[in-house]
């Protein structure tokens, strides 16, 4: 689109392939409050691995000046006067829970006020978060106007256009997937989804209103999360029955309209977050979303379900439960992928901790410094440093590296493996989900 100049508030696992994407097209500038993060994407640097070094070195600018002077390119940034005189504002920072699974808005809160300052006449304000319906309007625009001083749908518009990033996902990037997209008018609505259509090669969906646009995106983890529980239920449920769910799971799936769900662990920032978005908002109004939340209970549930299994497991074979040794592979939230915010694996190591088990995590995608910041754990991240024979082996999850892991050097005469994601082959573990 002619004269449109792109900030992309947020350069985490969202906003950088989107600022890329759209470098290729416009003027863009990532901002992003971090200095460090800042510092390695300048040096065509991603460690969440959803760009790689040579798609930013393609987009890459050395500065403000030279973005200024070019028709295309990115230029990454944590100066807020970078983004003055900016037309097209797209909010992708993240919106997680707190301790209690209350949506946490703060982050949000803190982009609009930095929108807020530089926001001019015209502009369009995108949010990609993921919120409840309502938040962009009632919650975003009133820090917008009151930073500004400008008025909503007189000197300034929004927009709304869901994120659908599957971290790790190499084959489903930002262009390849659908786009829903919204607007605070019909006119503000078709440009926002037509200057999408221009990175985004399976299209979009112009949706009615923005809070249409943000209940969608609320209710597609939501279903998943709710469908995820089921298989979980049906595990716990197979498991007192001495019936393979995987095998039932199997078999069941040869009918044509079968959703193939597995059980498992359900964290990350999507899955394990959103619903309660939805079920705080549908409690504000005096619902009590019963299914939502029975779902989130039993997805919680499954870590220390796990820990408690792989205790009776080790029990009935007479190890001494009290110092014993347990490694666990993994620690991010899914398989192949660094991302380690609102892993489950955490709950399978804390459970166990209670039972006095001394508990090592192995996990060659995931960050030792940001292990040990988030969770106090000094990760192992090279199978040369495992220095020890262990009692019990949970396979927490499923990274290629554990394919190909000789498990049988680390472990005791007289040991416990739990496959929690059923990757190995049937019978080498001595219990998986």
């Amino acid at each position: 689109m002619e004269n449109t100049k792109i900030a992309i508030i947020g350069l985490g696992y969202v906003g950088l392939p989107l600022a890329v994407e759209f470098a290729k097209l416009y003027q863009v500038v990532g901002f992003d409050i971090n200095a460090q993060r800042v510092n390695e994407l300048r040096s065509n640097l991603d460690v969440t691995l959803e760009t790689t070094s040579e798609e930013l070195e393609a987009v890459n600018l050395n500065s403000a000046e030279e973005l200024d002077k070019a028709a295309v390119g990115l230029w990454i940034s944590d100066d807020l006067s970078d983004i003055v005189d900016y037309n097209f504002y797209v909010v992708t920072v993240p919106t997680p829970v707190d301790k209690n699974n209350r949506p946490d808005l703060t982050p949000l809160y803190k982009a609009s006020e930095t929108v807020g300052a530089v926001l001019g006449k015209d502009n369009i304000v995108v949010y990609e978060s993921t919120v409840f319906p309502g938040a962009t309007e009632d919650e975003c625009r009133p820090i917008l106007e009151k930073v500004s001083g400008l008025i909503y749908n007189k000197d300034f518009y929004l927009g709304y256009s869901p994120e659908r990033i599957n971290p790790g996902d190499k084959e489903h990037t930002v262009t390849k997937i659908l786009k829903v997209t919204a607007g605070s008018t019909p006119e503000i609505a078709k440009k926002v989804d037509d200057i999408y259509k221009t990175i985004i090669k399976a299209g979009t969906h112009l949706a009615p209103c923005i809070k249409v646009a943000e209940a969608a995106k609320v209710i597609e983890n939501s279903q998943r999360d709710i469908n995820i529980a089921f298989v979980n239920e049906l595990s716990k449920i197979f498991r007192l029955m001495n019936i393979d769910t995987n095998d039932v799971l199997e078999a069941a799936g040869t009918k044509w309209n079968f959703l193939p769900f597995r059980p498992g662990l359900v964290g990350g920032h999507c899955i394990g977050v959103d619903p309660y978005y939805l079920a705080h908002k549908a409690m504000e109004l005096g619902y009590n979303p019963e299914i939502i939340l029975s779902g989130r209970r039993l997805n919680d549930s499954m870590g220390p379900y796990v820990a408690q299994e792989s205790i009776k497991l080790m029990i009935k074979k007479g190890i001494k439960i009290n110092g014993s040794n347990i490694l666990v592979l993994g620690i991010t939230f899914k398989e192949d992928c660094p991302d380690i915010r609102n892993s489950r694996a955490i709950d399978i190591i804390r459970e166990l901790e209670s039972y006095s088990v001394q508990v090592d995590v192995f996990d060659p995608w995931a960050s030792k410094e940001e292990v040990k910041h988030e969770y106090g754990i000094d990760l192992i991240t090279d199978e040369k440093e495992i220095n020890k024979k262990y009692d019990g082996l949970i396979l927490a999850v499923s990274h290629k590296e554990f394919l190909s892991f000789d498990m049988n050097k680390f472990m005791n005469a007289t040991q416990v493996t739990f496959d929690v994601k059923s990757i190995l082959s049937k019978g080498v573990a001595d219990s998986r989900l």
